[in-house]
């Protein structure tokens, strides 16, 4: 059974053994008064006396170091249950005088020689030991101590920065302490499997990135549910490249993948994906995007001008391609139908962890417009209103981020494409180049949709073209497009 996010907060730790002998002294630790905390400050010295704040009320010995030697001093702390705080290596001690007298120790550590003058400057009144880093034997002086017992929280902390004094400090507390790469524990793998390990009680995270709140609280849903995307992880990219197959179940005539059937469109999928393995430095994931709701000519019951596949037609696809390992993107050709509408006619399906949302605004039309009589256009508010819908379902149910398709040709398709929403966390969105016709002209159309997006960090997808490709490109030569395609479509 996965394990479950709870939080609780606010649990005191007092001397491992109330009931043992009086004269030993032991540290107060205490979880931080909310279940989920942020702690956005620097790393080093300004990361260590936020850790020891939130989670030392007071310590009878306080253990100062500089970052030459963090793993001696934090093995000490560790043994003593003491928190560990950097000396700073310019300008007055004031943050770590304030921490000392907060924590009001008997004793105060020193690791190295040349910290114990700045130590001595912050500590006061209260007397500076000095421990032999080759021996780490404890100094005469020093209060007999007890360690503390464990303090109910995880704590998180960037891998790319450094808070190795933090570190020793939580460790020192008895606080479980889990590294994330890139401070998102959905993109981190053996971050999020550990953090499956135990339930969780309170977090304390280290750093601003992992903010704010309520984002790190739906990350943790998400990777202590542990729900994965095809390819492996919680974050679509960079982590991987999709190579689809486009088109409507049974209609060959809108694109390969209705020319067979469901299982022989899986290894056709397969096919096509493998023939990039050699030339990604990601792994490649086969995809279907299926055309769910079709433009059509005739207004059809609804006057929409789109003809809408049921559920039930799909589902034996969709969950035939999760079964194989791929991934899946429902198309919307929208006609005159509002975009959000269509959408959550699909919500059983998008439900799905490998299920995403593809969006095909060459196909919306406007009051007084049918479809191949013009080339459609729609206005980001649209998009961005349906991928509000979407994020909003995956957060709900703490999904795997989902994949968001925009195709686009012409400049004219996404009106105020500056505007589109890119950032929600739970979607991945993608900007889909789908220009047809010979090599010059659609290195021209990538160019232009490419410079076109809302901002440089929004992946690319690129479409190959069986007939209407003059020639239809290799993978090689499909691959040495700038930015590099993460999703590449045949049709």
């Amino acid at each position: 059974m996965p394990a479950s996010l709870v939080l609780i907060a606010g649990c005191t730790a007092g001397p491992a053994d109330p009931a043992s002998n009086a004269t030993p002294v032991t540290a107060e630790v205490s979880a931080p008064s909310t279940a989920l905390t942020v702690l956005d400050v620097g790393d080093g010295g300004e990361s260590a006396i936020a850790t020891s704040a939130a989670l030392f009320r007071s310590a009878p010995v306080a253990v100062v170091t500089d970052r030459s030697d963090l793993s001696g001093a934090g093995a000490i702390a560790e043994r003593l249950g003491a928190p560990v705080l950097l000396a700073p290596t310019t300008g007055p001690p004031d943050a770590l005088r304030e921490e000392l007298t907060r924590l009001s120790p008997q004793a105060v550590l020193t690791v190295d020689s040349g910290t114990r003058p700045v130590a001595e400057a912050a500590a006061g009144t209260v007397p500076v030991l000095a421990v032999d880093p080759a021996t780490s034997e404890l100094p005469e002086g020093l209060p007999d101590i007890d360690p503390p017992a464990p303090v109910g929280v995880t704590v998180l902390v960037d891998a790319t920065r450094d808070d190795a004094a933090a570190v020793a400090t939580a460790r020192a507390a008895g606080a479980r302490v889990v590294t994330v790469r890139g401070a998102d524990p959905r993109a981190d793998r053996a971050a999020a499997e550990a953090l499956r390990t135990d339930p969780l009680t309170a977090v304390l995270a280290v750093g601003g990135g992992f903010g704010p709140v309520e984002r790190l609280r739906t990350r943790l849903e998400v990777a202590v549910r542990g729900i994965e995307l095809p390819g492996g992880g919680q974050v679509l990219f960079p982590a991987r490249r999709l190579v689809c197959l486009y088109g409507h179940p049974g209609a060959p005539v809108l694109g390969v993948l209705g020319e067979q059937g469901v299982e022989q469109a899986v290894a056709r999928a397969k096919e096509h994906a493998a023939r990039y393995e050699p030339l990604s430095q990601v792994p490649v994931v086969p995809a279907f995007e299926i055309i769910a709701t079709v433009a059509q000519g005739a207004p059809g019951p609804d006057g929409d001008y789109s003809g809408e596949a049921s559920v039930e037609l799909l589902r034996p696809w969709v969950e035939a391609a999760g079964r194989e390992g791929l991934y899946v993107l429902l198309d919307l050709q929208p006609g005159r139908a509002r975009l959000l509408d269509q959408a959550k006619r699909y919500a059983p399906l998008l439900e799905l962890p490998h299920v995403g949302l593809a969006v095909d605004p060459e196909w919306k039309l406007g009051p007084d417009q049918v479809p191949l009589r013009q080339i459609g256009g729609m206005d980001a508010a649209e998009i961005n209103e349906a991928a509000t819908w979407l994020a909003d379902l995956t957060a709900r149910a703490a999904l795997p981020q989902k994949l968001l398709v925009v195709h686009q040709f012409r400049l004219s398709m996404i009106r105020d494409e500056p505007s589109l929403k890119t950032d929600h966390d739970e979607l991945a969105v993608l900007i889909h180049m789908d220009g047809q016709g010979s090599t010059a002209q659609k290195t021209a159309t990538w160019q232009s949709v490419v410079a076109a997006r809302p901002h440089d960090g929004v992946p690319m997808g690129w479409k190959n073209f069986y007939d209407e490709d003059h020639p239809m490109l290799t993978p090689e030569q499909t691959m040495r497009y700038a930015p590099t395609p993460m999703m590449i479509s045949y049709q």
